[in-house]
């Protein structure tokens, strides 16, 4: 169970790492943007965290995109 749930912790965060990129922000910029904190962000990135609801939609809010765009990746 724990090898699944960090497979897609990092799938997730690899996603995110790549939206970021191709929004042309910084991890700083969707934290500013979606009001929450920088640290939080990075967590989400690294698969350190597994985000919450609300940590989602921020981050969504922060790189201008539907929340189901963060989930839009293929897993093994």
């Amino acid at each position: 169970m724990k090898v699944r749930n960090q497979k897609y912790l990092t799938a997730f965060g690899e996603n995110l790492k790549q939206l970021i990129d191709q929004k042309k922000k910084t991890p700083e910029d969707v934290a500013a943007l979606g009001n929450i904190e920088t640290k939080q962000v990075y967590r989400v990135i690294n698969g350190e965290h597994s985000a919450t609801l609300s940590i989602i939609i921020a981050i969504a809010t922060g790189l201008e995109v539907h929340p189901k765009k963060l989930f839009d990746f293929d897993i093994d």
